[in-house]
């Protein structure tokens, strides 16, 4: 199994539970390795630091507004959509930066993402009614676990760094 799999499927999974913190964490990513492979592609468009930044903020609010109580549930039809369309994005970056099919990519992303997005849902509530903790408070360790694993997915994305140079003598 290549490498850009698994990092696809774990980064879809990580835009079911947060949509906007998959995008973000692999777009400040790309701003350090800025792959030739997204050259003249509309993927191209992660690599600039205003959208990196951009995506910064909207995972900060994305993670602020899912603690008030009148949010949606992510289940909902458009938020489903929504986290969808966040892991295709990845998953879709992530096979393009390793010359691979992108389309595939962004299945495999989105069906992660609604994957997890049904699981981070049963399980929060479970969580939540187990536990004695608020909605909030549990909220919140999901946050710090979404940001971990992604922050551990998206830095080895390094497939379109350059590679070392090899001296022949």
């Amino acid at each position: 199994m290549s490498k850009h799999l698994w990092q696809t499927v774990g980064l879809g999974a990580v835009a079911g539970l947060r949509s906007m913190t998959a995008p973000a964490l692999l777009s400040s990513n790309l701003l350090t390795y800025h792959p030739h492979a997204l050259a003249g592609s509309p993927l191209r468009w992660l690599q600039k630091p205003l959208v990196a930044h951009g995506l910064k903020v909207l995972a900060a609010s994305e993670m602020t507004a899912d603690k008030l109580p009148q949010m949606p549930a992510r289940i909902v039809p458009v938020s489903l959509a929504g986290r969808a369309a966040a892991g295709a994005l990845v998953g879709a970056t992530l096979y393009k930066i390793n010359h691979d099919t992108p389309l595939t990519g962004a299945l495999v992303g989105a069906l992660a993402a609604v994957g997890a997005t049904y699981a981070g849902y049963f399980l929060r509530k479970k969580a939540t009614e187990g536990s004695g903790l608020s909605s909030a408070a549990v909220g919140g360790l999901e946050d710090a676990l979404t940001l971990g694993v992604g922050l551990a997915l998206a830095k080895g994305t390094n497939a379109g760094a350059p590679q070392p140079r090899h001296w022949v003598l």
